[in-house]
């Protein structure tokens, strides 16, 4: 044993073993293939990371937003400027103020449709989205080129189909519910009546029945009576009132009465504007919506104690905002850099901007320059047409073409598709779904749109009149949004002559024009300007041609004439829908070229098309409208609108 402990640590000592004669290298030596080998190495790994980290990152370039186009992201949450009161949860200023609100949402809501006798009420999921149309939003999903013809016309069919979804249901359910009602019966009953208690009876039952009204600590039912202490004697330790009011409560808490909020109540919000590049604090308010005055009077006080009337790229001016009826003020204004909490200026008893202590944490100003995921807005000289602005975020949301068609044939008769985008444009949508992924279907339906274009707003709602099982859409005081008669039956056609005097181009003296010319090649659709009733289809001795008269309410005729052919199925007596197919562009009868001499006759009088007023579109009564109201007040809390038409933006 000691001799293996021995040869052990003896091999230690042994001087290495050489091969070929060489000699031990001494440790002072360098090798220059070994250091040649591992400078080689390191010079090859970095040039593959570097090409790794380029192919990675290309087209991914990181571009700043600038403080407008980040202004103009905010245009989704610009408070209406209709003089109302802002509710809880809204911005309490009407100029444009910018925050970041949740783009997209997914919700689950009860509805209720009609299955035969039953109302069968399930809870399906809803997408509300806001969109701001001047993004550059990506999509991959062709759409159809702009075709003014597809839009209007409808071929017969119904613009709104059949709901599939129903109407949303006041409450809210865990799982389908079968409702079915039944009339009360009148007729009386096949049972016999018992003898009609006496005074002292029903005295009796109450002093017997009173005391199962509570189960020990238990509150079993919560029946008040016109006077309980009646049938309790002196000498009785029956409390009927002992129980009924008794509630469970946590402790340390103490409970009051629920105080319902009205529009005398003092509002707050907290504005966060985040410094993206160094500029004035009076600029910066001014560029976030507030007024001259105020952005004077607080950048006034903050330059005195900061000593500067410039914020540094990178701070976060922070401003709370009090509102009490239509009156907006600032109370506190707070300064951070970096995150850091700078000073805080706030208003005192007698007005004045005095030094204060810094508010409360808000997660906000951490993340007041996060992006957020939102697209960046596009330079406005680049902006692109509103059709193609409403087909590319729509289908970057996941509403699908036929949703966003139904989109385009809604805003139709309010909103110029050819204009170009403005960066404030906007368009906030609220439709059924199947899933949670928020996609669109064949099966889903939009309850309301909320469009604003430059400074014009269309809000409209989706409903069903149960008189009538018509769908439409309305405006928020129950007014249909489909014109009662369209201007020009040729969608695609040039505007060629106009109502009035002018010389006959075939007869050759002058008299008067009583219809206005739309110009389009021969064979081009026309369609019907509103609903009605075919009153004439066929040729016209006296110059017209193929003509077609069609009877709409209330003493209104429209004349179509000089047709090619008339459609098949038109002919008297038939019903027509507004934008079905009557016709085609022609030069029959009195005619130097294809075209459509399009008259309007009311009460027997021919009048200019272009300029008279007509009439709005289908207005709700009765009980139709007081449904309607039902619906919209459901969709509006919903949404957060509440009963104020105003809209809620979220506010940090």
């Amino acid at each position: 044993m000691t001799t293996d402990r021995n040869m052990i640590r003896s091999l230690g000592n042994e001087p290495p073993i050489l091969a070929d004669g060489r000699k031990a290298p001494d440790r002072r030596e360098i090798s220059l293939r070994w250091l040649s080998g591992t400078f080689l190495t390191g010079i090859t790994s970095s040039i593959l990371m570097g090409v790794a980290l380029f192919a990675a990152l290309d087209g991914r370039q990181q571009l700043a937003i600038p403080a407008e186009a980040y202004a103009a992201l905010g245009v989704a949450n610009q408070t209406s400027k209709t003089g109302e009161t802002a509710k809880r949860g809204e911005r309490v200023l009407e100029p444009a103020i910018v925050t970041k609100p949740a783009d997209k949402k997914i919700m689950e809501i009860s509805t209720m449709i009609h299955d035969g006798q039953k109302e069968v009420v399930r809870r399906q999921p809803f997408a509300h989205v806001k969109m701001a149309l001047a993004a550059n939003h990506a999509t991959s999903e062709d759409y159809p080129r702009f075709d003014p013809l597809a839009i209007f016309s409808t071929n017969g069919k119904d613009a709104a189909p059949a709901s599939r979804m129903g109407t949303i249901y006041g409450s809210d359910v865990e799982s389908e519910v079968a409702l079915q009602t039944d009339a009360f019966p009148t007729g009386g009953s096949a049972l016999d009546y018992a003898d009609q208690m006496s005074i002292e009876e029903v005295e009796e039952n109450v002093r017997t029945n009173g005391s199962v009204l509570t189960d020990g600590s238990t509150q079993v039912a919560s029946l008040y009576y016109v006077d309980p202490q009646r049938f309790a004697s002196e000498g009785s330790d029956l409390d009927l009132l002992q129980g009924l009011t008794a509630r469970v409560v946590e402790e340390n808490m103490s409970v009051s009465s629920f105080d319902t909020a009205t529009p005398d109540d003092t509002e707050y919000a907290d504005d966060v504007i985040p410094v993206r590049r160094a500029a004035a604090i009076d600029e910066l308010m001014t560029a976030a919506g507030y007024t001259k005055a105020q952005a004077e009077d607080l950048s006034a006080y903050l330059e005195g104690q900061l000593g500067s009337k410039q914020l540094a790229e990178g701070d976060v001016l922070r401003i709370c905002i009090s509102q009490q009826g239509k009156e907006a003020s600032i109370v506190r204004a707070s300064v951070y850099s970096r995150g850091r909490h700078v000073m805080t200026a706030a208003l005192d008893d007698k007005g004045r901007f005095v030094s204060g202590a810094e508010p409360p944490v808000l997660d906000a100003v951490a993340t007041a320059f996060d992006d957020d995921g939102r697209p960046t807005i596009i330079a406005g000289r680049d902006l692109p047409r509103v059709y193609d602005g409403i087909y590319r975020a729509a289908l970057s949301y996941g509403m699908g073409q036929e949703m966003t068609a139904e989109v385009i044939r809604v805003l139709a008769s309010s909103v110029d598709f050819q204009a170009q985008l403005r960066p404030t444009d906007s368009l906030e949508a609220f439709f059924s779904v199947t899933d949670e992924a928020g996609t669109a279907t064949e099966e889903s339906e939009i309850l309301f749109l909320d469009a604003k274009f430059g400074d014009t707003e269309t809000r409209v709602y989706r409903f069903q009149n149960a008189e009538d099982d018509s769908i439409d859409y309305y405006d928020e005081d129950g007014k249909s949004i489909r014109q009662f008669l369209l201007r020009n039956p040729v969608p695609n056609g040039t505007f060629r002559s106009g109502f009035g005097m002018r010389r006959h181009p075939i007869l050759g003296f002058s008299r008067m024009h009583t219809g206005v010319d739309w110009a389009a090649p021969r064979g081009t659709p026309i369609i019907a300007a509103g609903n009605g009733v075919v009153e004439k289809a066929g040729w016209d001795s006296g110059g017209y041609g193929n003509q077609t008269l069609i009877r709409h309410a209330n003493g209104y005729v429209s004349s179509y004439n000089h047709q090619s052919a008339i459609a098949k199925g038109i002919k008297p007596g038939v019903k027509v829908r507004q934008g079905q197919v009557i016709g085609f562009v022609g030069t029959t009868g009195l005619s130097t070229g294809p075209h459509l001499h399009y008259e309007l006759i009311v009460n027997g009088n021919k009048v200019d098309a272009l300029k008279i007023r007509l009439p709005g579109g289908k207005s709700l009564e009765g009980k139709a409208l007081a449904q309607f109201e039902t619906e919209r007040k459901r969709i509006d809390d919903l949404l957060g609108r509440g009963d104020d038409p105003t809209e809620v933006a979220e506010t940090h």
